[in-house]
Formats: structure tokens, sequence, C-alpha cells
């Protein structure tokens, strides 16, 4: 059951003996989202229950977490702020009561304004910077250049992200570095995408040389039509070659 201010979701598995259910309302007259995800089954070791609370404005967003998991309490939050139209900073924590767990990051995220403009000026650039500063990290919307750092305390793991539209909606790289300050291992990604009429590829190098590609080509114009997608993986360290290829049929 789906209207205006929410939907109401549950799912019943006689075979496992579990049931699913999702509640999301809005609340304060749309200022505010409330979240309840239940779970239970038959022997009860795996029942969760937990509630959010989502809070937002025109430059940040705020979320809140309670429940049960796995037998313990679970306290969440998280907070993002647009500082600037170009800098975005805000950080998250879990605790987890079934095992003690304490998880934290944090992230600052730096908005380039984008190379090529139609209009001739910086105008589209000021109002694509300020649409993305409107959109929390995390949050879906289509964003210009950037340059993203997320440092997660739990796992010491420290990540660089950065992300250039050559042509907004079409043409996107893309580099990833992941590493960690004390042990120094460290893995880097670099990829590309390219975005056409009725067909996408993406291809990513890692730091050893392995070269990974996708291709996904609809069959018709149609929102629901098949698309064929043909993957292929060649790691010269290894001296490997995979390739495969897939159809999916929409409903």
């Amino acid at each position: 059951m789906q209207d205006e201010e929410g939907f109401v979701m549950a799912r019943v598995d006689p075979e496992r003996g579990t049931v699913d259910g999702r509640i999301h309302k809005s609340l304060l007259g749309g200022l505010a989202m409330g979240k309840l995800q239940v779970g239970v089954s038959s022997e009860g070791a795996n029942d969760q229950l937990l509630g959010e609370l989502d809070v937002g404005a025109q430059t940040w967003t705020a979320n809140l977490k309670y429940g049960s998991m796995g037998g313990g309490n679970v306290f969440g939050c998280n907070f993002f702020q647009s500082v600037s139209p170009r800098l975005q900073m805000g950080g998250e924590g879990m605790y987890i009561g079934a095992n003690g767990n304490m998880m934290s990051s944090y992230t600052a995220k730096l908005l380039f304004p984008n190379v090529n403009n139609n209009n001739g000026g910086d105008g589209g650039d000021k109002d694509a910077l300020a649409s993305a500063a409107a959109t929390p990290p995390g949050q879906p919307g289509e964003a210009p250049s950037y340059l993203a750092a997320t440092y997660n305390a739990g796992q010491g793991m420290l990540s660089l992200n950065y992300k250039r539209a050559v042509t907004p909606s079409r043409v996107n790289i893309g580099a990833s570095l992941e590493c960690s300050p004390v042990t120094l291992e460290s893995q880097v990604l670099v990829g590309a995408e390219f975005n056409l009429t009725r067909s996408k590829m993406n291809v990513c190098v890692d730091g050893s040389g392995r070269i990974q590609s996708v291709l996904e080509a609809k069959l018709g114009r149609e929102q629901s039509s098949p698309s064929l997608n043909f993957a292929a993986e060649l790691d010269h360290g290894k001296s490997l070659m995979r390739f495969g290829y897939g159809l999916n049929i929409g409903s």
C-alpha cells in the first residue's frame, strides 16, 4: 500500500517461516520521514526491529536509528552539512550491542565546476553546484565533478574518490584509492563510463594492471526493453582472461 505520504509493505515466506515488513511515513508536513523495519522468524534468532527518523533542510540532513538486532540494542546517527556551495562535511556512527562494536566514519566532499558549459558562462556551473550542495552525500541526484575523502575509524581505512564529468550524463572518469595509514596497504582503481543512446560501457583498471569492462546494450527503445550484457576481464599478472555475456528481460 502506497500513497503520497509513504508506504506499507509486508512479505511472508511460509517455507522459511519469516515475516518482513516496512513502514515509511512522512512527518511534520514533509520535513521528516519516519521508517520502521521489522523482521521476525519462527526460530527467533535473527529477529530485528529498527526505527529511523530522517530530518533534512535545504543544505543538511540528519538520521537517527534505534532498535534491536541480533539480540542486542542498536543506536546510530549521521549528519551531513553543506558548509559552502562547494564543500560538504559530515559523519556517522553506530553502536551494535550484540557484539559491542562501535563504528564511526567521517566524510568531506569538495565539488568542482564542470569544464564544459553550454551556456557560455558560469551560470550553469553555479546552478549545478547549488543543486549538489542541496543534495547531501549518499543521496541520489546528479552532481558535478567532485573529490571525496572518507575515514573509517573502526577499520582504520582512508578512502579517496575522484569523479570528473567530462560530458555531463555522457562521459565520466574517476579514480579511487583505499589505504591504511597504519599498515600502508593500498588499492587503486581508475575507470571510465560512457553512456550512449541505448548502451553503456564501463572500463576499470586496478593497481595490479587487471582490466575489467562491461558493455550493456538495450535491444529496444522502451524502458522495459531487454538488455544484452557483455563482460570481460584481463589479468596480465596471472595470465588470465575471462569473458561472459547475459540477457536481462524486464517485466
